[in-house]
């Protein structure tokens, strides 16, 4: 398959933003790359949030149309922030921007490609239909000379740069700082040395990634601790402490890694071998076996576990990049497990992994992470699927192609460790009560 492109110059794209305002624009859907189809379009662009579509034909005009609604089934939607534009042609330079009817702010989702009502792209006979009037007030010439064969297609999802949704400051002393309180975090009850977090989700979610990642910011190089993958998945039980750059320093915080869950009952972890780890019953290095979980009388069971051996925090880590985050059987799972620890009084996390892959404005910039409306839009997604307050939702970048630290980065994992280690005092007050 060709390379995916822009075939907007920078001085395009430029024009083009500046129609919603500060805006950085990811390209999803090729027409001549995905195919002139409805349901190529349909599987890159469905619930992607506000888009601009833009078409191109062999005159050299660049036209198209902009929602803030998502793409998705075929219905009319209200939606006031639409317009329909030209972006240039040979005899002007100046953009044309054409507002929805007040009165009739609507688009309708249509089976035949990018819709707006009034101008529909039809891929499959790569032309566009226009029928102005209802939505806007156009005439098909200022879009396009009325030359309305596409030569190609191209739909990108609008990032607005807008003020962040949750503060963080991206420094290097703010990262030195969130350090320093990890290495000098006690645990609220004496008797514990050490947290321990528990760290459950889907196979390939970045478990493994995650302990990696922490062990290289303590470490002050990129190391490979753990495992990572979902070839590599671990089927063993695995508590990892971690040690500082200066010799004899350990950061008061044990992360402990499981194997994956799986949507059907034949593999992966079952609930039942979660809980016996949360009470403290499953030795390390134990290996799983998803149809016999771990009963008193399996060899090398915990039958005496003190408070420290228990689990303080659960952490569920979950793969943002993908479309639908969570399957509805994975959904049922989850929620299934979270009924349980809740029954446990164990505090409970979500960190939302490859916000870079998810974010191609994260991509570019770590620190742009609570500025994305996509990555907003996850975390709410997720929020909802589990029934998890937001504010218990931390996004996270691992170091899974990186060959050196990044401050921004180092950041984020260490807000998530902080995070953690202050819902286990949590746990820890209650017990005390």
């Amino acid at each position: 398959m060709s390379e995916v492109t822009s075939r907007l110059t920078t001085e395009d794209q430029k024009k083009l933003s500046q129609l919603f305002g500060k805006a950085d624009l990811h390209l999803l859907y090729k027409a001549s790359v995905h195919g002139f189809s409805a349901h190529s379009f349909c599987a890159k662009c469905d619930g992607q949030g506000p888009t601009v579509t833009v078409g191109y034909n062999n005159q050299g005009f660049i036209f198209g149309g902009y929602t803030s609604q998502d793409f998705g089934k075929y219905e009319r939607k209200m939606d006031k922030k639409a317009f329909l534009f030209r972006l240039h042609n040979w005899s002007s330079i100046q953009p044309l921007h054409i507002a929805v009817n007040p009165d009739a702010a609507t688009f309708i989702n249509s089976n035949q490609g990018p819709s707006f009502g009034d101008l529909v792209f039809q891929l499959e006979s790569k032309k566009i239909e226009s029928k102005p009037g209802q939505s806007f007030i156009f005439n098909t010439s200022d879009l396009c000379d009325s030359n309305v064969d596409l030569v190609e297609c191209e739909v990108y999802r609008v990032e607005e740069l807008k003020a962040p949704w949750r503060n963080l400051t991206w420094t290097r002393n703010s990262r030195n700082k969130l350090i320093d309180f990890i290495k000098s975090y006690k645990p609220y009850v004496s008797s514990v040395s050490k947290a321990r977090v528990l760290l459950i989700g889907p196979v390939g979610g970045g478990k493994s990634s995650f302990i990696n990642s922490t062990n290289s910011v303590f470490r002050g190089h990129v190391t490979s601790r753990s495992l990572a993958g979902a070839t590599n998945a671990p089927k063993k039980y695995s508590t990892y402490s971690f040690r500082g750059d200066e010799v004899g320093t350990s950061p008061p915080l044990i992360l402990c890694d499981t194997m994956g869950l799986a949507e059907d009952t034949e593999s992966g972890i079952s609930s039942d071998d979660i809980i016996s780890i949360i009470k403290g019953h499953v030795p390390n290095k134990y290996q799983f076996n998803p149809a016999s979980p771990i009963k008193a009388v399996t060899k090398g069971y915990v039958k005496s576990v003190t408070v420290g051996e228990k689990i303080h925090c659960v952490a569920y880590v979950i793969d943002s990049s993908k479309a639908t985050i969570l399957s509805t059987e994975m959904e049922k799972k989850i929620r299934g497990i979270r009924s349980q620890v809740n029954l446990l009084d164990i505090p409970q996390i979500v960190l939302l992994t490859k916000v870079d892959e998810a974010c191609p404005l994260v991509g570019k910039d770590v620190e742009n992470v609570y500025r994305s409306k996509y990555i907003e839009k996850k975390v709410m997604e997720v929020g909802e699927q589990l029934g998890i307050p937001i504010t218990c939702i931390v996004p996270v970048k691992n170091y899974w192609s990186d060959l050196e630290l990044d401050c921004a980065t180092d950041i984020l994992i260490l807000s998530a460790l902080v995070q953690m280690l202050r819902y286990a005092d949590d746990y820890f007050e209650d017990l005390d009560e």
